[in-house]
């Protein structure tokens, strides 16, 4: 009869714990397996559009540019003129972020290609503001609707940028996911529930764990409160934890603090993306021989620790605009890494997937700030004597949407796996 009692009492238990949790019971994305996720900035604003920040993230004026790639805007229901001009004389049009046909048409295009889905980039400092009136849970309510509507895979992802170096910790961040998920329903959306899972659990990825520039110490910032809050917290827990960390986290050097704490963290967690852009080039002999080396070791590290691994993947990197103002005595070059048409993104995703990787995670869907973007941008960007800009090498514009939808075919083994970039 006791043991009865223990049995019930159990289950009366197990059955209050799950009300309590807030997370949807399933996701369309039960597991991160299988899948070609990307960084989602969402960043972008207009004159015009509303939020009242100009052209946050596109430039101050003229002769500060802070873009390195053009979009294609020519499928957007809402453009802004911009004071660049294109070769015929016309303004030259940006979209904004802010407007949600803006986001619907990039899910739309997620859909239409085959890229599974985003992680939302959500930064401490924005974290850490005053809810109402902030313009990025306006582009994260519409990201959830348009994930939701087009089948698509989303998750949430912090950035520690705007952490300080004064006493601050990571408990803003746990206030924002209880709001998060009690006030926008991130994990529980309506309609199709598409929040991404991996073994059933919602993905949070941390990001920025690591890197010895930051102005914050990876000891004293409550990181392990955090994630033992996502991982354990009976109501908003019972989370997935991926952490972003330096490519070279394993061994704790080059562009990585040299601290073994890194490895406890990562212990604690069930993802790690080692941060590779910049990393590697297509402009050094046999480099995709050294990226291959660092994705087998590190794989082989995770296993033997329990800990998932995502490769990170780029199409190339830009950052000559924003450089010209921010560091006038080391102003880059267009371009200085490559996209050679798209081979350079190829050589990666393929050489990952050849080295056992099980997901990946693109660097990024609309990152146009340093040139990564793979969303639709134009091979004839605006004439400038003040700004550089990258151009398509004469691919059309969703060129990298396109390579993008294969890469995810060839590592669900839809398709073989061509070390060659396909044509289409």
């Amino acid at each position: 009869m006791k043991k009865v009692y223990w049995i019930i009492l159990f289950s009366f238990y197990c059955a209050f714990a799950h009300a309590q949790n807030k997370h949807a019971a399933q996701s369309m994305y039960p597991s991160y397996k299988g899948l070609v996720m990307a960084g989602y900035q969402g960043w972008f604003r207009a004159e015009g559009d509303g939020a009242k920040a100009g052209f946050s993230h596109y430039f101050r004026d003229t002769n500060r540019c802070g873009i390195d790639m053009w979009p294609d805007v020519s499928e957007y229901a809402k453009t802004y003129n911009t004071p660049f001009k294109m070769a015929d004389g016309s303004p030259a049009k940006l979209f904004s972020s802010y407007d949600k046909s803006t986001v619907d048409l990039h899910f739309k295009w997620m859909k239409e290609y085959g890229v599974d889905g985003v992680f939302m980039q959500r930064f401490f400092s924005t974290a850490k503001e005053k809810k109402q009136g902030n313009s990025s849970l306006t582009v994260l309510r519409n990201a959830l609707s348009a994930a939701s509507a087009n089948g698509r895979a989303i998750a949430v992802m912090y950035d520690l940028s705007g952490l300080g170096a004064n006493g601050e910790d990571c408990s803003a961040l746990i206030e924002d996911w209880k709001y998060l998920v009690d006030s926008l329903r991130v994990t529980n959306q309506e309609g199709k529930k598409t929040y991404l899972q991996h073994n059933g659990k919602p993905v949070v990825a941390i990001w920025g764990i690591g890197f010895p520039d930051r102005p914050y110490s990876i000891r004293n910032i409550g990181l392990e409160r955090l994630i033992d809050f996502l991982k354990n917290d009976p109501v908003y827990g019972n989370c997935a934890v991926m952490l972003g960390v330096p490519a070279f986290w394993r061994t704790l050097n080059a562009d990585c603090v040299s601290d073994p704490y890194l490895h406890e963290l990562i212990r604690k967690c069930d993802i790690i993306l080692p941060w590779t852009v910049q990393r590697f080039t297509p402009l050094l002999h046999n480099d995709m021989d050294r990226y291959r080396d660092l994705v087998i070791d590190d794989m082989t590290w995770c296993r033997n620790n329990g800990v998932d691994y995502v490769p990170c993947v780029c199409p190339g990197f830009s950052w000559h605009n924003l450089s010209r103002y921010e560091f006038p005595d080391d102003v880059k070059p267009v371009a200085s890494i490559p996209r050679q048409g798209g081979r350079f993104y190829w050589q990666q995703i393929a050489t990952a997937i050849r080295s056992g990787a099980s997901m990946l995670y693109v660097a990024m869907f609309d990152e146009v700030n340093e040139a990564t973007a793979i969303f639709k941008a134009t091979d004839k960007p605006p004439v400038s004597t003040v700004a550089g800009f990258i151009n398509m090498d004469g691919k059309p514009s969703d060129h990298y949407l396109w390579l993008t939808g294969e890469a995810g075919k060839m590592l669900r083994r839809e398709k073989p796996l061509a070390m060659k970039m396909p044509e289409r």
